[in-house]
């Protein structure tokens, strides 16, 4: 469509955004390109801007999903809309806002970035445990994939949360709900080496109530154990954007790709809402579809 052909009202409309919003080019261009979308939808079935009613715009909305329009361009697309009626209502052009009823589309939680299993393994194998320091990391990282626990908890992790007797973590989450969280044989192994060696040699003569000391025989922050999370993500080769949680997502989404049952994820977490563990499944879910696209023959 030329710039002859853009309907009058849609004209006005970016004339009044830049003159009593300023707005940039691109916002301009970005307002103009959604109401045009609507013009020419409406056009396609006898319809026009101004004679749209609240059904009609709804089945807009309904047929951009339809192409793949994701839930953002959605809200973005709808509050264009809503500022071109509002603006219609203001220069009396209409009497009723179609849009004003129309609820923003839900954009739901994004997937939290994870590793696969692989990267997993170059990630534990990156510290170099002939040094003390390199030893506790790995055991950090160890322990880590294997309780889900968060950073905040594994660095505030004491002694006396421990207990390689029964072979669990206990652990005061969010609103201090305590839970138990099994080790497993792998972790234990790397822990009680720890404690034994490394630990000791971290320490010298000093104490420390926290499990894992830094070198200055204090607790260490969250920020120290991100920074090392990812210079041995470095060395690893793994060069994927991380987070924070990325081994506790990576616990999660590995557990329900074997088969966990999602109750027993969300209790291993410490969610008190099982909808918030079940972003893991649809994690699980585009993994799969990944999968299938990469390796069949029709994928």
């Amino acid at each position: 469509m030329t710039d002859q052909e853009i309907p009058v009202e849609i004209e006005k409309f970016m004339d009044a955004l830049w003159l009593e919003r300023g707005l940039s080019d691109n916002t301009l261009q970005a307002y103009q390109r959604d109401m045009l979308k609507l013009h020419l939808w409406l056009q396609s079935r006898q319809l026009d801007l101004l004679s749209a009613s609240r059904v009609d715009l709804l089945a807009f909305l309904a047929a951009q999903s339809r192409l793949g329009c994701k839930a953002s361009s959605s809200a973005r697309s709808l509050s264009s809309i809503r500022q071109f009626y509002q603006h219609a209502l203001r220069e009396n052009l209409l009497e009723i806002d179609p849009s004003q009823q129309i609820d923003m589309p839900k954009k739901g939680r994004p997937l939290p970035k994870t590793l696969s299993e692989a990267d997993v393994e170059a990630l534990l194998q990156a510290p170099d445990t002939s040094h003390s320091l390199g030893f506790r990391d790995r055991t950090m990282l160890e322990l880590l994939y294997a309780t889900g626990l968060r950073v905040s908890e594994l660095v505030g992790l004491k002694l006396n949360e421990i207990s390689l007797n029964q072979g669990v973590v206990r652990v005061s989450g969010k609103g201090g709900k305590e839970r138990l969280i099994p080790m497993g044989e792998i972790a234990m192994d790397w822990l009680q080496g720890f404690l034994g060696g490394a630990r000791v040699a971290i320490l010298g003569e000093r104490s420390c109530e926290q499990v894992f000391p830094s070198n200055r025989a204090t607790g260490m922050t969250r920020q120290t154990f991100w920074y090392l999370i990812k210079a041995h993500a470095k060395r690893a080769g793994i060069n994927k954007e991380l987070s924070p949680h990325t081994l506790r997502h990576a616990f999660a989404t590995h557990l329900i790709n074997h088969g966990a049952d999602l109750r027993v994820v969300q209790m291993l977490l410490g969610h008190s809402d099982l909808s918030t563990t079940q972003i893991y499944t649809h994690v699980a879910h585009a993994r799969l579809q990944d999968l299938h696209q990469q390796h069949h023959p029709r994928g």
